[in-house]
């Protein structure tokens, strides 16, 4: 791949995740990494390019939500997080591409079939017991494969009481937990050139699709958004597995 067509395809996924985020509340790394392990040089490097974006992209819409925030519901949920996360990372570290696009293809589809069938099932209640087990599966997830949202989107769900606390308080989540990764993925030798430059090509991305998701965001349902994001969710995960 040259690297311009390098250039645009990053730049158009960065739109796209940041778009959804900016409505959902979360599914920026849900969504760049069921494409980003074959645009760059190792799945390592994929999950530290997604997790600096998501950062910055969490950062961007924070920064407009902040008098939404309630700490406190944060607490539990992320020292769970930076356990498990760190086990997650030192994982990686080791494994080979292939393991991981596996891991990662039933994950998507099994996220993919939950959110679409059975969400709306299971009644998550605003506890520590809840805090601390959806923070260890959101910590796993944000270690191996860098989307770590959907397990800690359930209990902000349900923890808020408005949609611009539940936008702020996800937001503030993904800073915190993005820049913890990051650490320890630099430590791990995750940080490349490439990654760098991939930022640096990400970041007209990001603000395009803020910008466009911030418009939406009162207007379309999300209902219906959520529901084309779970199918292809489904779909990228029998790629991802098809083409390991």
């Amino acid at each position: 791949m040259d690297n311009f067509t390098f250039c645009i395809l990053l730049m158009l996924l960065s739109t796209a995740g940041s778009f959804i985020q900016r409505v959902c509340g979360f599914g920026f790394g849900i969504f760049i990494m069921t494409m980003l392990p074959y645009l760059m040089p190792t799945y390592q490097e994929a999950t530290a390019l997604s997790g600096l974006l998501s950062l910055l992209q969490s950062g961007v819409v924070l920064c407009g939500m902040w008098r939404h925030l309630h700490l406190r519901n944060m607490v539990g949920i992320f020292l769970s997080f930076c356990v498990f996360s760190y086990l997650a990372i030192r994982f990686v570290s080791v494994a080979g591409d292939g393991v991981l696009k596996i891991f990662l293809g039933c994950v998507l589809m099994l996220l993919g079939l939950y959110f679409l069938f059975f969400s709306s099932k299971v009644s998550v209640t605003p506890r520590k017991r809840w805090q601390l087990s959806l923070g260890a599966l959101s910590g796993t997830m944000g270690g191996l494969f860098g989307m770590h949202g959907p397990a800690a989107v359930v209990y902000f769900l349900n923890s808020e009481p408005s949609k611009e606390g539940y936008l702020a308080i996800c937001q503030a989540y993904f800073v915190a937990t993005n820049l913890y990764m990051s650490v320890f993925r630099a430590g791990n030798g995750f940080m490349t050139e490439a990654v760098g430059w991939g930022v640096l090509v990400s970041l007209a991305g990001i603000g395009v699709g803020v910008w466009l998701g911030g418009k939406v965001f009162n207007r379309m349902p999300q209902a219906t958004l959520k529901r084309v994001i779970y199918i292809y969710m489904i779909v990228a995960g029998v790629i991802a597995i098809a083409t390991r």
